[in-house]
């Protein structure tokens, strides 16, 4: 069983190292790359399938029984992100296949691209909390490199605030991880999930708890920890914004799902209301952000922000429709936010320019990219029967369910204020007329076109297919909330089937 869960982890190690090794050769890192993301997205759907009747696959590393040892484990939740983080590797791989392909992978955008995969693939399959905060690491060391990877003012900038705050939730990772140790003696999460409920000092625990939702947090940036977002990710390059704007902030909203479902779960009633403020919070500031500006990239970024919040729902209501909705809500955030960043390229190749105010035009002359954007920018705003309604309709359900009308109030508010953004780059983008004094397009040749429009296609035909389609992708969220829902049966995977059972606890 060793080789199919090590194989997520393994297939990026091997692609960072064989593209670092052919430096200055890209005509020979390109097809390294794209056979290792799809290898990664062939090998994720083999743990998904068995996964999927809610088997929770573990080995342990050098033999090393657990807690003792490192332990791989994967359960349905896994393999899901799992999956989507491999066909985001092989959708921007190909799209970086466009233009200025040449000089990205002579500035190492290959090496460092796999090994930002390796760090985020890490952090789904581990079930080590200590080793969670090292590929924590892995992400930020390889993401500041791609940050800054044209080497301009701008990205110096953003990437010293995105270095800074990071650097801070990890340290204040670390002091959880080394408080949390103190408190229980064990830093595997099923053995953690068993001792957790009869710590003495709850409240100690409790104050870990916080720790680790800052750090969580800074990296899903929740609010008031957001600020390196908006100011990094507009910076980047394209291929580079799609990827973050797909799997960064989904890495931290992943532990916190994990951990609040399984370490903290006898602390729903603390932490519940904790998550709603965030969330809400959350939500309203990031939305209110996007509407100011008029430049995409930055429009998109908040957007990025207010759309965190929604999947913190399921946490703080910690039901499982709430569950199962914050899951599917991730699925469809991650494909449609990358499309509309890669969007944003194609945009600014067609026009020149990312500033809203200069361009203007598009529908006239290109008519299929104005469909292209509107599949993703209608799902985003939650607009039936696109997947960002279905992911919406799950989270305000359950909300009323669980009787909270002020949530499902302002989710509903904060989607009519996304359209209201999506309707703005429509507007002046494609529908106004281009300014006499705008910018010229950008050059490029048929290659570079095909491999831009290539994955935008496939990504907006997924955002069709999960709306018009729900129901396995619905069934498999259930499946998956259940799933993080039953501790005991992840302790028994993890531990043996002789390790004691927890008390029932009611959320």
């Amino acid at each position: 069983m060793a080789l199919p869960l090590v194989a997520p982890i393994l297939i990026p190690l091997l692609a960072a190292a064989l593209t670092a090794l052919f430096w200055h050769r890209p005509e020979v890192q390109r097809p390294i790359g794209l056979a290792a993301s799809a290898a990664l997205l062939g090998a994720a759907l083999m743990l998904l399938a068995r996964t999927a009747d809610g088997a929770v696959l573990v080995t342990q590393m050098g033999n090393w029984a657990a807690p003792f040892g490192i332990s791989l484990v994967i359960d349905l939740f896994s393999a899901i992100m799992l999956v989507i983080t491999g066909l985001m590797a092989l959708a921007v791989s190909i799209y970086a296949l466009g233009p200025a392909s040449i000089e990205r992978d002579r500035a190492a955008f290959q090496p460092l691209f796999h090994s930002l995969i390796l760090g985020v693939c890490g952090s789904f399959s581990t079930g080590d909390i200590f080793n969670l905060y090292v590929w924590f690491e892995v992400m930020l060391i390889a993401s500041f490199g791609l940050l800054v990877l044209e080497r301009t003012r701008e990205q110096l900038d953003g990437g010293i605030r995105y270095v800074v705050l990071n650097l801070i939730g990890s340290t204040m990772f670390l002091l959880a991880v080394g408080l949390l140790y103190g408190l229980t003696g064990t830093l595997n999460f099923a053995d953690l999930a068993r001792i957790a409920p009869t710590v003495e000092n709850q409240g100690a625990l409790a104050a870990v708890g916080m720790l680790l939702l800052v750090a969580f947090g800074a990296k899903a940036a929740l609010f008031p920890l957001f600020n390196w977002l908006p100011a990094a990710y507009h910076t980047a390059s394209m291929p580079v914004a799609a990827i973050f704007a797909a799997l960064l902030t989904k890495v931290g909203v992943y532990a916190i799902i994990r951990i609040f479902t399984l370490v903290f779960a006898h602390e729903a009633g603390f932490f519940g209301p904790v998550f709603l403020a965030v969330a809400v919070a959350t939500m309203v500031t990031g939305v209110l952000g996007a509407a100011m500006h008029y430049d995409i990239r930055k429009i998109l970024s908040f957007h990025i922000i207010s759309q965190i919040g929604y999947m913190l729902v399921g946490v703080a209501l910690m039901t499982p429709l709430a569950i199962a909705g914050s899951i599917l809500y991730i699925v469809h955030h991650i494909i449609v936010k990358a499309n509309l960043f890669l969007l944003a390229g194609a945009i600014r190749q067609e026009t020149g320019s990312f500033a809203l105010k200069r361009i203007g035009g598009l529908w006239a002359i290109k008519p299929l990219l104005g469909v292209m954007f509107l599949v993703p920018a209608l799902s985003l705003a939650g607009i039936p029967p696109l997947s960002g309604f279905w992911g919406k309709l799950v989270v305000i359900r359950s909300g009323l369910e669980a009787e909270a009308y002020w949530l499902a109030g302002i989710a509903l508010a904060v989607g009519v204020l996304t359209l209201y953004s999506m309707i703005k780059i429509w507007n002046e983008a494609f529908w106004k007329a281009l300014p006499e004094d705008g910018p010229s397009p950008l050059p490029w040749n048929a290659r570079e076109r095909l491999a831009t429009y290539a994955p935008i296609v496939v990504l907006g035909g997924m955002t069709i297919t999960i709306g018009l389609l729900t129901e396995p992708f619905a069934a498999l969220s259930i499946e998956a909330a259940e799933s993080l829902l039953d501790r005991n049966a992840y302790i028994a995977a993890v531990l043996g089937p002789d390790a004691p059972r927890l008390a029932e606890i009611k959320p």
